[in-house]
C-alpha cells in the first residue's frame, strides 16, 4: 500500500486482479505486459504472471477509498483492454490452463514454487486486503485477535469464487479453501503481544516452513510491511462496493477493538474449531446460506441476520467514524443483491456457458463499482447514456425524448435493482415455460431476454407496414408463379438459373392446386442503419418464428417492470392470436365450409420453438397436434384424438418439409405420401405451403424490387441490402475482388449459418469462401456491409450498445395485415449475428401508432 499511513483509522487497500484473455476468456500469464504501461507506486506484480495488484493511496474517508479503488481499476482495464485483456475481481476465475500459467519470475517466487510445489502452482486465486493505520504495534495484535469472531460474516460477503478449474466447486467462496492450505494461513492462534507476534515469525522462519515475514498468511495480522493491521480472509470483489462496505465493517471492528484494548477489557476467544467451521460455513454459502454468529451463539443464522447483527452492533462506531449510514445503505444492497457466487451461478443457469460467467465478471470490474454523485451522494454506476454514433435511444450521448422516462426508471433502480429485476424474469420465464433449445444441446434454455425496451416510432412503424404488405404480396405472387407458368421467367425479370438452382425448389411446391396466398405467415427482418433509414435484411415464407415470443416479451416487460412509463401510443399485442387466426380460417378450401377446423402441427418438445407453438394454439384456441395424431383417410385429413376422428381443414405447419414428409402419422406409416393426396385433392392447406423456401432464396432477394414492380406495378417502398449473385461472372469478380468488406451468404442460410462478415473475418475464413464461391458461385450471394444500429442493454452492471434487427410478421387471409407484435434481437457483444442459436437475444418492442 503506498503512502505513509498517519494516526488515524486511515484506510487503503491491496486488490489483486486475475487477467483473462477477452477472446478465450482464459486466464493467462500477461499481467507483465499490463504493469509495464502501469507506475510501480500503485500497480505491482504477484506469485503468479496472471494477477495484477492494486495499491491504494491512503484513504481518510470510505468516499476517498472508493474513489481510489476505482480509479486504479479504471487505468489498469484500460491498458488492459487496449491489448484485447480483461481483468476480473474475484476470488477465482472458471477457465484455467494450469500447464500455462508460469510463476512471476524473481528470485522469491521461485524459491516459493521450488518449496511449496503444487500449493504455489495452484495458487490462482485473488483476495482483497484492507488496511486500517494502527501505528501502535502492541494494539495491532491485540486488534487482530479481538476481531477475529467476525471474520467468517466478512468472508462471507465478499464470496466471489463458485467455480475452480472450470468446474461449480459447490462452494460460494473456494479460493478461502485454496489459500488455507498454506502452512501459516488462518487463525494465529493466542498472541499477547508485538513481541510474542515476531517470536512466532521468527520461529516459523527458524523452522524452514516460511522465508520471510510477508509469507505469513494469518487472517488478520499486523501488516509485515507498513504500520496497519490488515484484513487477509476475504475473496476480490467485482463491485468495488463491496469493498468498501468490508472496508468500513473492517474499520469499524478495528476501532471497537482498540477501544476495548484501552480499556483493558478481556479478549472474548472463540475455540480454534469453531472458529475454523464457522469460516467454512461461510466459504460454503457465503450470502445464501447460514453463517455462524460468533461469539454470541454456534447455532447458525441466515446471513441476512448475522450481517444485520454486525451492522448493528458497530452502529456506534459508524457513527463516530462517520460511516454509520453508508455502511447500512451498502449492507442493505448487498444483502439484496446477493453474493457475487450466487450471481456467477445465475449467469451459468441462463445458457449454460462458463464463458458468460467470465463475461459477467469482466463487465462488473470493469463498471464495478458505483460512483459519486454532485452532491458525494453514491450513484448507480453504468446506468447513463453512453455515447455511440447510430444508437437508437443515445445517438451521440443524447437520450432520444421518446425514452427519457425510461432512463430515468431504469437510473433510479440502479444495477442491484436491475440484477433483481433480472432474477424476477427468470422466475417468471421458468414458471411460464419461456424455453427454447439449441441443436445437440439436451437442455432447454431460457428464451434470452433484455431488460430494456426497444421503441418503433409510429411514423417508421406507418411506412414499414405498407412496405410489408407490399413485399409479402409481391413474394407470395412470385412464389405462386414458380410453381406455375413462370410468367416470371419468360417475360425476363428473373433468370431461370436463380430459380432452378435455388436449394429451395420443390417438387411438392406443385402440389397446390387451387390458386390462392401460400404464404398465410411471413416474417421480415428488417434493420435500420446508422442514420434512422430501415431496410429488409431477409424474408421468411417456410416456417417463420418469433411470434409468441414477442408477446411473451411484452408480458415479461409488464410482470418485472410495472413502473415503465408507457406511452400513450403504444399498439397492444394481445391480438395478435385472432389476427393470425383469421389468416388461416381465410385459408380455408371450398370444403371446409362456414367453420373452418385448424391444427397446429408440432414436432414436439424436441422443436427449438416448443413454447410458442404451445401458446399459439392456446391463444387461438386450437389443438396442437403432432404428426402421429394425424390420419389421412378416403383423401381427408382428421385429427384422431382419444379413438375418435376429428376433421381437419388447416394445419398451421410449424415444422420443416423434410421432417413433416417423413414423419409418421396416426396410423404408423409415412405421412408424406397420404398428405400429398389430401394436398392434391384440395381437402387440406398447409400454412405456409410447402415449397414456399424458394421465395427467402438470398439471390431471389435480389430480385425483389424488380418482382413489386413486375407483379404489383408499384415501386418498392422498402429499401433492399445492395446485393451481388456470385452466380453471374461479372458480379462474382467483383466479390472476389472484395471479399474482405462484404458480407457473403449460402442462398439457403439461415439464422446466421455459414455467413461470413468481410471486415471481421479471419484470413482462414475469407480463404475457405473465397474456395466455395469458385467451386459453386449459384450457392452464394454478397452484400455490402449494412452500418446496423445499435440499442441499449443492461449488460449485469451498465447499458451497453448493442446490434439489433427487427422480424415484423405479416398474416394474409381475404387480406394482409402487419401483425402488431414485432421481435427485436439483439446481436451478442462483439457481433453482428443476433440469432438466439448464436448467442443472441430478445427485447420487448414498442410498436407506436
Amino acid at each position: 500500500m503506498s503512502g505513509a499511513i498517519g494516526t488515524g483509522l486511515t484506510l487503503g487497500v491491496e486488490e489483486e486482479l486475475h487477467v483473462v484473455d477477452l477472446k478465450t476468456r482464459e486466464l493467462v500469464p500477461r499481467a507483465p505486459e499490463v504493469l509495464d504501461q502501469l507506475d510501480q507506486a500503485h500497480f505491482s506484480a504477484e506469485l503468479h504472471r496472471s494477477v495484477v495488484e492494486t495499491n491504494t493511496p491512503v484513504a481518510a474517508t470510505l468516499d476517498d477509498l472508493r474513489e481510489g479503488i476505482v480509479s486504479l481499476r479504471r487505468r489498469a482495464v484500460g491498458v488492459a483492454e487496449s491489448l484485447g485483456l480483461g481483468l476480473v475481481a474475484a476470488g477465482t476465475v472458471p477457465l484455467v490452463d494450469l500447464d500455462s500459467l508460469p510463476v512471476t519470475p524473481t528470485s522469491r517466487y521461485r524459491r516459493m514454487l521450488d518449496e511449496y510445489q503444487m500449493l504455489a502452482r495452484e495458487q490462482l486465486i485473488c483476495g482483497a486486503q484492507v488496511h486500517v493505520g494502527i501505528p501502535d504495534r502492541d494494539e495491532a495484535v491485540s486488534i487482530a485477535q479481538r476481531v477475529a469472531p467476525a471474520l467468517p460474516v466478512l468472508l462471507g460477503i465478499s464470496a466471489s469464487s463458485p467455480y475452480w478449474m472450470g468446474e461449480d466447486s459447490g462452494y460460494a467462496s473456494v479460493r478461502s479453501l485454496v489459500w488455507m492450505r498454506w502452512p501459516t494461513a488462518g487463525d494465529s492462534g493466542a498472541v499477547t503481544s508485538a513481541a510474542d507476534h515476531d517470536a512466532l515469525v521468527a520461529d516459523l522462519i527458524a523452522s524452514g516452513t516460511i522465508t520471510d515475514p510477508k509469507m505469513v498468511y494469518f487472517d488478520v495480522r499486523p501488516s509485515a510491511h507498513v504500520p496497519t493491521v490488515e484484513l487477509r480472509v476475504t475473496d476480490s470483489s467485482p463491485d468495488a462496493d463491496t469493498v468498501v462496505l468490508l472496508a468500513g465493517l473492517f474499520r469499524g471492528l478495528v476501532l471497537r477493538a482498540r477501544q476495548d484494548y484501552r480499556a483493558g477489557r478481556p479478549i472474548v476467544a472463540t475455540r480454534p474449531p469453531l472458529h475454523r467451521a464457522a469460516m467454512w460455513r461461510a466459504a460454503r454459502s457465503g450470502l445464501e446460506g447460514d453463517l455462524l454468529d460468533l461469539p454470541r451463539s454456534p447455532v447458525p443464522v441466515p446471513a441476512a441476520v448475522a450481517v444485520e447483527r454486525l451492522v448493528g452492533d458497530l452502529r456506534p462506531q459508524l457513527e463516530e467514524l462517520g460511516d454509520w449510514e453508508q455502511v447500512f445503505d451498502l449492507s442493505v444492497q448487498a444483502l439484496s443483491r446477493g453474493s457475487s457466487a450466487s450471481r456467477q451461478r445465475r449467469a451459468m443457469t441462463r445458457r449454460g456457458r462458463i464463458s458468460d460467467v467470465v463475461d459477467l465478471l469482466v463487465a462488473d470490474t470493469r463498471g464495478g463499482a458505483t460512483g459519486l454523485g454532485p452532491s458525494g451522494q453514491t450513484v448507480p454506476a453504468g446506468l447513463t447514456p453512453y455515447a455511440a454514433a447510430g444508437d437508437e435511444a443515445f445517438p451521440d450521448g443524447d437520450v432520444v425524448p421518446a425514452y427519457q422516462g425510461i432512463v430515468t426508471v431504469l437510473s433510479a433502480l440502479g444495477p442491484a435493482g436491475l440484477r433483481r429485476r433480472e432474477d424476477a424474469r427468470d422466475d417468471e420465464q421458468r414458471a411460464r415455460g419461456i424455453t427454447f433449445s439449441v441443436a445437440g444441446e439436451a437442455a432447454t434454455r431460457l428464451f434470452p431476454f433484455d431488460l430494456v425496451p426497444r421503441l418503433v416510432p409510429a411514423a417508421d412503424w406507418r411506412e414499414l407496414r405498407g412496405g410489408l404488405v407490399q413485399r409479402v404480396r409481391a413474394l407470395d405472387a412470385f412464389v405462386n408463379d414458380v410453381y406455375g407458368e413462370r410468367a416470371v421467367v419468360a417475360d425476363g425479370v428473373v433468370p431461370e438459373w436463380v430459380i432452378d438452382g435455388s436449394p429451395e425448389l420443390r417438387p411438392s411446391g406443385a402440389l397446390v392446386s387451387r390458386p390462392g396466398v401460400r404464404a398465410q405467415v411471413a416474417g421480415v427482418d428488417l434493420v435500420r442503419d446508422g442514420e434512422g433509414n430501415w431496410c429488409v435484411l431477409e424474408d421468411n415464407l417456410r416456417v417463420p418464428s418469433g411470434i409468441g415470443y414477442a408477446m411473451q416479451n411484452r408480458r415479461l416487460t409488464e410482470a418485472v417492470l410495472p413502473e415503465l412509463p408507457r406511452p400513450d401510443d403504444l399498439l397492444s399485442i394481445e391480438e395478435t392470436p385472432q389476427l393470425l387466426l383469421r389468416a388461416l380460417r381465410d385459408a380455408a378450401g371450398p370444403a371446409a365450409g362456414d367453420d373452418p377446423a385448424v391444427v397446429v402441427l408440432s414436432q414436439g418438445p424436441d422443436d427449438s420453438a416448443w413454447f410458442e407453438h404451445r401458446m399459439l394454439a392456446e391463444e387461438m384456441g386450437v389443438p396442437l397436434v403432432r404428426s402421429t395424431e394425424l390420419l389421412v383417410d378416403e383423401g381427408r385429413v382428421h385429427r384422431v384424438r382419444n379413438g375418435r376422428k376429428h376433421p381437419v381443414d388447416v394445419i398451421y405447419l410449424r415444422m420443416g418439409e423434410d421432417s413433416l414428409v417423413h414423419s409418421p402419422g396416426a396410423d404408423g406409416m409415412p405421412l408424406g405420401p397420404s398428405l400429398v393426396t389430401a394436398l392434391h385433392a384440395d381437402t387440406v392447406v398447409l400454412a405456409n405451403a410447402l415449397g414456399n423456401g424458394i421465395g427467402d432464396d438470398k439471390a431471389v432477394y435480389a430480385y425483389v424490387p424488380k418482382l413489386i414492380e413486375y407483379y404489383l406495378g408499384e415501386k418498392p417502398l422498402l429499401a433492399d441490402v445492395p446485393t451481388y449473385l456470385c452466380g453471374l461472372p461479372e458480379q462474382r469478380e467483383h466479390v472476389l475482388g472484395r471479399l474482405e468488406e462484404l458480407v457473403c451468404k449460402p442462398v439457403d442460410g439461415y439464422g446466421g449459418d455459414r455467413i461470413v462478415i468481410g471486415p471481421h473475418a479471419s484470413a482462414e475464413d475469407l480463404a475457405a469462401v473465397r474456395r466455395q464461391i469458385r467451386t459453386a458461385p449459384h450457392r452464394w450471394v454478397a452484400q455490402e456491409v449494412v452500418n446496423l444500429s445499435t440499442h441499449p442493454v443492461f449488460d449485469g452492471h451498465q447499458l451497453a450498445p448493442r446490434h439489433v434487427d427487427l422480424r415484423a410478421f405479416v398474416f394474409t387471409g381475404s387480406t394482409s395485415v402487419v401483425a402488431p407484435a414485432a421481435l427485436t434481437r439483439v446481436a451478442p457483444a462483439g457481433s453482428m449475428i443476433v440469432n438466439s442459436s448464436r448467442g443472441g437475444g430478445s427485447k420487448d418492442t414498442w410498436l407506436l401508432g
